[in-house]
């Protein structure tokens, strides 16, 4: 508000409450096992075991009525790995995800087409609810998880393949290079 009052910044734009919900703390953050001691919060327990380094700060972030944590910490620097081939050309497609120059081909994952029955009858349900009722947000958030596994699917195997291409070559290019 106050550099809006200088005329340095625009009027703030508040964040709504189950919209992209998310805030970031730094502080006195501590991790021991599976738990992390965040500012405000206090001991917060994760499923998975974290690395037992002090974090710079936290994210703490709600995706599909899930709260997940994500923070930032110095890695030592990773050990270089043997690479197989120096240059791979990497083709994007719609029926195969990536065909790579060498012959390999990545199947393009269809979680969407799995999905669109259940889809489909979830998105039925939420129009036959009162829009704002406490049914209606039940229904939008068994819509929003399905979206999230959708989204999840997706980004797992374009991680895997990302992670294959980067162990084993040294420079990736687009093919057939425009």
């Amino acid at each position: 508000m106050k550099k809006w009052r200088e005329k340095k910044a625009k009027f703030p734009v508040f964040k709504k409450r189950g919209k992209r919900d998310s805030f970031y703390l730094e502080g006195s953050i501590r991790v021991s096992g599976n738990r992390i001691k965040v500012p405000i919060f206090g001991w917060l327990k994760c499923r998975e075991v974290l690395p037992s380094v002090a974090p710079k700060n936290v994210t703490i972030s709600r995706q599909a009525d899930r709260w997940f944590i994500s923070f930032k910490f110095e890695a030592p620097e990773p050990e270089s790995t043997e690479k197989e081939g120096n240059v791979i050309g990497v083709d994007l497609g719609i029926n195969n995800l990536a065909t790579c120059s060498n012959g390999k081909v990545f199947a393009n994952p269809k979680p969407y087409r799995k999905a669109k029955k259940r889809l489909k009858r979830l998105q039925r349900q939420i129009s036959r609810k009162k829009k704002g009722s406490q049914n209606w947000k039940k229904a939008v958030k068994r819509v929003a998880k399905v979206h999230k596994r959708i989204a999840d699917i997706r980004n797992d195997s374009l991680h895997k393949i990302t992670t294959y291409l980067a162990k084993k070559y040294r420079v990736v290019v687009k093919y057939p290079q425009l």
